[in-house]
């Protein structure tokens, strides 16, 4: 009787042992050292494209984090924003927020194409965009914070999966803080995020109705913004989101806020005699405050919802599937 029992007793703990093995890989965590046997190199490949790219044009740095803002906010952090489409499937790239106006996809591509080369197979497109936002705030002066490691790629997405997840520039205070609170941040995370408009750029087709239509716009910026923004025509043309320090990572956008120079409705919206106004004030004479709120709410972003252990894959090419 041992006899028979020990080998179904040798099976069973096999099983079970293979069980608890799947387990741990599905439910496999994000961490720091992710990348260190498979890709060692794979941090410094990603700062050194990153760096390039801002150096060649600021407004690149802009660009990554918010190509990493846009992804995270729909489905999580899985770089689903990054598929073309294909006959399956129509992605995020031409939805209403996204069209025309998400930049930096050569460079994510040409990170990716270097990873391959090291290290095949190994370096989601997931954490690319993930450390790439890190190291453009870097790049502006900007603080840095550490990144967790070990996303997986979405494998398909949709259009209809954008629309309502990517808070706008026409919002008013209380629909900014429930967009933000529905991906569980709270009204101060959501200013402190806010604060990536201290860099880049906006369209004039999204400034225009507030340069034309509001009251508590500084008069010298809306004298300045005019010939570049007339009331017909002219769409695409920028003007930068921190007229101050444009391409410097700083709390100049709060302190631009306090003298109504917010360039998007939204932007001024956190400082017109509401509930974040104090926060405003706070960051704009303490930039210390500003990039330590900013750092830690990046991280929570960067933890929205992502793909880990068999779920999702390492895409070979960020813009379709394997």
């Amino acid at each position: 009787m041992a006899m028979s029992q020990r080998p179904m007793n040798i099976l069973m703990a096999t099983l079970i042992i293979s069980f608890v093995l799947l387990i741990g890989i599905t439910s496999a965590q994000l961490s720091a050292n992710f990348y260190a046997s498979s890709c060692p190199n794979a941090l410094s490949i990603i700062r050194t494209a990153v760096n390039s790219a801002v150096s060649s044009e600021a407004r690149m740095g802009a660009s990554l984090v918010r190509l990493h803002f846009h992804d995270c906010f729909v489905n999580g952090c899985d770089a689903s924003v990054l598929l073309d489409d294909t006959a399956n499937f129509t992605g995020e790239k031409t939805a209403g927020p996204n069209v025309n106006s998400l930049r930096g996809f050569e460079v994510i591509d040409n990170i990716k194409t270097q990873l391959e080369r090291s290290c095949p197979g190994v370096v989601s497109c997931a954490d690319i965009l993930t450390v790439a936002a890190r190291d453009s705030v870097v790049a502006l002066r900007g603080p840095s914070w550490d990144v967790a490691l070990g996303r997986r790629d979405a494998t398909t997405t949709s259009l209809n999966s954008v629309s309502g997840n990517i808070p706008g520039p026409a919002l008013n205070l209380n629909q900014l803080i429930s967009s933000f609170s529905n991906k569980g941040f709270t009204g101060n995370e959501m200013v402190a995020l806010s604060g990536a408009h201290t860099i880049g750029q906006a369209k004039c087709s999204s400034f225009r109705n507030r340069l034309y239509n509001e009251a508590n716009l500084n008069s010298t910026l809306a004298t300045s913004l005019r010939p570049r923004c007339p009331r017909t025509g002219g769409d695409n043309n920028l003007s930068p989101l921190d007229s101050t320090t444009p391409a410097t990572f700083d709390n100049a956008y709060f302190t631009n806020l306090l003298s109504q120079n917010g360039l998007l409705h939204s932007d001024q919206q956190l400082f017109n005699g509401g509930s974040t106004d104090a926060l405003v004030r706070t960051y704009s004479s303490n930039s210390n405050a500003f990039f330590t709120d900013f750092a830690n709410a990046m991280v929570k972003m960067s933890n929205l919802s992502p793909l880990t252990g068999t779920n999702g894959q390492i895409r070979t090419n960020c813009r379709r599937r394997n």
